[in-house]
């Protein structure tokens, strides 16, 4: 079955160049970044870990057997890459007053990197974002991924989510299929992941809509802004010079919905476009509505933070920040078609 990702629009044309992606695991760097300091008391102990080629729910499993608590007593700010090198948090419910030494804990592919316990649960997002350290090997292009790096530092990429929120063969997303017709899906875990997929799918579609409509960058009349730096939207029935500036300063940036029940916060032309695409998949718009989730708002363009590149012959080492739900991927597809190793390895 053919990736949903790959048949979106890309911002500046399809890449020429071609290489690989994760010939190894440590090719795929991630970094977590706190919005806070764990306190040093409190009934949670925060745990800061360095795991190699590990999926972030079996280290959740496997500290729960650890601590002897249940696993929903066990959190993380965010699902990581298991091909990768990540550096991430764990959160595990430990009420009383017991000073742990975390030297036995023995976890395959994990490091203990520190602990300090905490007086609030980690909760999932709760992070300012991601920091990127990525090697790209056998580039046949290195200066044409040079050229559309620079581009997408300038004007940022499309804010799509990335082929790991759909799952291996799309499967997340037939499993969304199934649940709207009826299948029944019993872990909770697991409906929040198809539901995700579905949600995400449709705000893909609308993005890629955009690109080819020429309004990515151009706003249209009814469209639905988001703050710099917050989630607060707001609403503009037209188009104004105030408006154009502030995109172009980066102040604000157009959005598209992450769908679910309620009314469109967009009119005019913009709610038009919207609930014209959202007749056409009409299945998952109403799926979303019926499992309870709202209308909510997303921006359509993501920005190159803290953003460098460094190339030796056909290598490619790219380094960034994205604020948390971004994904690295998305980066990647506008730069270079790349292969996947570690998808490659798998079969």
């Amino acid at each position: 079955m053919t990736n949903v990702v790959s048949e979106l629009a890309y911002l500046h044309g399809k890449p020429k160049s071609h290489g690989d992606l994760r010939s190894s695991v440590s090719d795929f760097k991630v970094f977590e970044l706190l919005p806070f300091q764990p306190s040093g008391e409190g009934e949670h102990l925060i745990i800061h870990i360095r795991k190699t080629g590990a999926n972030t729910l079996f280290v959740a499993r496997q500290l729960a057997k650890y601590f002897k608590v249940k696993e929903a007593l066990v959190s993380y700010a965010g699902l990581k890459d298991r091909n990768a090198v990540t550096e991430q948090y764990f959160g595990v419910h430990l009420p009383g007053k017991t000073q742990y030494d975390l030297s036995d804990l023995s976890i395959e592919g994990v490091e203990v990197l520190s602990y300090q316990r905490h007086n609030k649960k980690l909760k999932t997002g709760a992070l300012v974002g991601n920091r990127f350290e990525l090697i790209l090997r056998n580039v046949d292009d290195v200066d044409d991924v040079k050229a559309r790096w620079q581009k997408a530092v300038q004007t940022g990429v499309p804010n799509y989510f990335g082929e790991q929120r759909f799952g291996h063969e799309n499967n997340n997303l037939t499993a969304a299929t199934d649940l709207f017709n009826g299948k029944k899906v019993k872990d909770k875990k697991k409906r929040g992941f198809y539901l995700s997929a579905a949600r995400s799918y449709l705000f893909n579609l609308f993005v890629s809509e955009r690109i080819q409509q020429e309004s990515f960058s151009s706003p249209v009349n009814g469209d639905v802004y988001m703050l710099a730096g917050t989630r607060s939207i707001f609403s503009q029935a037209e188009v104004d010079q105030a408006i154009i500036t502030r995109l172009a300063e980066k102040d604000i940036a157009i959005t598209a919905p992450l769908w679910g029940a309620g009314e469109l916060a967009t009119s005019s032309a913009a709610l038009a476009f919207e609930q014209s695409l959202a007749n056409q998949q009409g299945d998952y718009c109403q799926g979303l509505a019926k499992f309870g989730l709202k209308q909510e708002r997303r921006r359509i363009n993501l920005e190159i933070e803290a953003g460098q590149i460094a190339s030796q012959n056909d290598v490619v080492t790219l380094s960034f920040f994205l604020p948390a739900g971004c994904f690295a991927t998305t980066i990647l597809r506008e730069l270079l078609l790349y292969n996947d190793k570690s998808l490659s390895n798998e079969e």
